[in-house]
């Protein structure tokens, strides 16, 4: 099963008390970015172009554990970055996993083989390891030949050694339908993994290839053409019905982008893990003080076309805890794959995009840089005035 019903059941009971107390902006999965430094350099990728003062900078273990029980999600996804290049990967994992969280621990695979000793399975752990297609498409798609055959050793490995293990999937406009399937038969049959992540991409700014990202409505004709494959009601997804069903353009969704908040190593991330437009120093503050009206599809032109799972899973998960007639009906009869889409979200009045990332990362690097200049003054002032 992609989900296990423990998961489940203990994300459907939080849900539920939010509900009950009243709380309608909540966390479901913590996107906790211990670093930004990776040994690839993805094309599409948004997250690792900063210069090496940033690159250097890692989350401490107590800020991560920190991290956790400040936001309180009954998920944690770790993404990079990579991960596995973090020196204290193994006691930031235990530690959240002692917390009784679900750990998603989202990888490349290059590192996999090499460090999977150190790690011990558990029903709260899962390998989430990046492929965007088959060895040709996943290859291409991260600019470096070789890595597919790395990735899928690893995969074999974890899982002979009982770990649980995900593949998740980024889909640009270089894979067709027909590819797609392919691809999902082989994770489904040959790879036997848990679950499939699957996301359109999302065109980050500073992502270097911008020409291969999808709007929202080839995405979802995308979609329609995967899921209509006579194969399809055999894959496993690690996603929610409903969500699938809004890929597919069956459901009119505005993101929630409180769902999935973000930590890294400038603090929250102001509006969401894909977004970076400033930085809370608490979760409260993220909560309370971010102005969410001004984001998502419809109110913000950078927002238009994303159909990420990070903005919309946590939408797709709460109306299935609010209908689950409906999401029993399309888990029976599959996504619909013809006929009318739902109706798109007007975005004639959204706002123009600001372009304010650049300064953004120099204000908080040299902010970040000010704290460690203090840090380091602090013992020797009081090693001084010991000595006076």
């Amino acid at each position: 099963m992609a989900v296990p019903p423990i998961q489940q059941w203990r994300v459907g009971t939080y849900i539920l008390k939010q509900k009950l107390l009243g709380i309608d902006k909540y966390p479901l999965v913590l996107m906790l970015e211990p670093l930004f430094r990776c040994n690839l350099a993805c094309p599409g990728c948004g997250k690792i172009d900063y210069e090496d003062n940033v690159l250097n900078k890692r989350l401490s273990v107590e800020e991560c554990l920190e991290a956790v029980d400040e936001c309180g999600a009954p998920v944690v996804s770790i993404p990079g970055g990579e991960p596995l290049i973090h020196k204290d990967i193994v006691p930031i994992v235990e530690g959240i996993i002692a917390r009784k969280k679900f750990v998603y621990l989202c990888t490349n695979g290059l590192l996999l083989e090499k460090r999977i000793e150190k790690f011990t399975p558990s029903p709260y752990l899962t390998f989430s390891v990046h492929l965007d297609g088959l060895k040709e498409h996943h290859d291409r798609a991260v600019d470096q030949a070789g890595t597919f055959d790395i990735a899928v050793r690893a995969i074999r490995k974890a899982k002979d050694m009982g770990f649980r293990v995900n593949v998740a999937c980024t889909l640009f406009d270089q894979l067709d339908a027909d590819e797609a399937a392919a691809f999902f038969d082989f994770c489904t049959n040959d790879l036997q993994v848990e679950g499939i992540t699957i996301s359109p991409g999302y065109a980050y700014e500073r992502a270097p290839n911008q020409e291969h990202f999808l709007s929202r409505r080839k995405t979802k004709q995308l979609f329609r053409d995967i899921f209509v494959k006579p194969d399809a009601k055999n894959w496993r997804f690690s996603q929610s019905t409903l969500f699938l069903d809004f890929l597919a353009g069956n459901q009119s969704y505005k993101c929630t982008p409180w769902g999935n908040p973000a930590r890294n190593i400038f603090g929250w991330q102001r509006p969401c893990y894909l977004l970076g437009e400033g930085y809370a120093d608490s979760f409260k503050s993220l909560m309370e003080d971010t102005n969410w009206d001004d984001y998502g599809t419809g109110n913000y032109e950078k927002c238009a076309d994303c159909m990420v799972h990070c903005g919309y899973e946590a939408t797709a998960v709460s109306d299935t805890v609010a209908h689950p007639l409906k999401a029993l009906g399309v888990f029976l009869r599959g996504v619909k794959t013809d006929g009318d889409m739902a109706p798109e979200i007007p975005l004639n009045n959204q706002r123009p995009a600001e372009f304010i990332f650049e300064g953004l990362v120099k204000t908080m690097t040299q902010k970040s840089e000010e704290e460690e200049a203090l840090l380091k003054a602090k013992p020797r002032s009081q090693s001084e005035s010991n000595a006076a």
